[in-house]
Formats: C-alpha cells, structure tokens, sequence
C-alpha cells in the first residue's frame, strides 16, 4: 500500500463539477492497494496516518498528530502510485490491485479510519476527479507498507 499524505487546511473532490468530498483541516490521502495487500495493511496504515506527528504544536513544532488535535480525512484513490516509469515512456502498473481488489480495500481503510473516531470524506473509485486542496506547511509524504 502507498499512501501519499498532504496536510491540508482544506480540500475537495469534485465529479463533473460536483463536489462529492470535502474536508476542512486534515490530511489528505492519496491511495494505492497493491494486490498483495491484506487486512493487516490497511490496519497498520490507518494507525500510521492517525497517528503521525506531522501537526504543529503550540510551538510550532511538528509535533502533533491528527488524533491529537482533530481533524479530518480525504482518501482518494489512485492506482497511478505504483506507476513504474523506469523502461519507455508509458508507465507500467501491474503492481496495482486490479479494480475488483482495490476498490473494497480502499473503502475498508476508510472505514478503519472512521472506526477511530475520524471523520472521512471519499473521492469515487474509478472515476475521472478534480483534487482541490490547500497544502498547510506544505506537509506531503509518501508512506508504505508491503504484506508480509
């Protein structure tokens, strides 16, 4: 599973002009379920993502995580994570899950992050969307785990 996260102090997914998820301050998801991806993943990944310290304290320092202060999550799938860029021009993405895997795996890791006391919105799987957001920092990272 990749995870790109961005710490936003907002964002919103819009269909057609239809805006179908927003958040005000949170983070951000985009997602990628590689096929090999099972329950443990999405566990561990949602423990990491609520409770990652990338939230400025009263310092100002890095130094509190979501569950710490409240906020919100966008998850947005995005197969094109695992695109693999290194031989032509065209990526190559086989190590997405393919739609039929990956789309109940997304909604799954959503629901671990509502179980946890969050709020989430969702963008639509499959569908062509428009990411707006507010980057706050700018915090973006890249987080990942393999089964096994």
């Amino acid at each position: 599973m990749r995870v790109v996260l961005q710490h936003v102090s907002r964002a919103a997914v819009t269909i057609d002009g239809e805006t179908v998820g927003r958040i005000g301050f949170g983070h951000l998801l985009l997602v990628a379920v590689a096929a090999t991806d099972d329950e443990a993943v999405l566990e561990w990944m949602a423990d990491k993502v609520a409770n990652l310290r990338v939230c400025r304290d009263e310092e100002g320092r890095l130094n509190r995580s979501l569950a710490d202060i409240g906020g919100e999550f966008l998850v947005v799938s995005q197969f094109t994570l695992y695109g693999d860029c290194r031989k032509g021009r065209r990526p190559s993405y086989v190590q997405s899950a393919p739609p039929e895997v990956a789309e109940p795996r997304v909604a799954r890791f959503a629901a671990l992050l509502r179980e946890r006391g969050f709020t989430v919105a969702e963008g639509v799987f499959g569908a062509h969307m428009h990411v707006e957001l507010v980057n706050d920092g700018p915090v973006t990272l890249i987080l990942e785990r393999e089964a096994g």
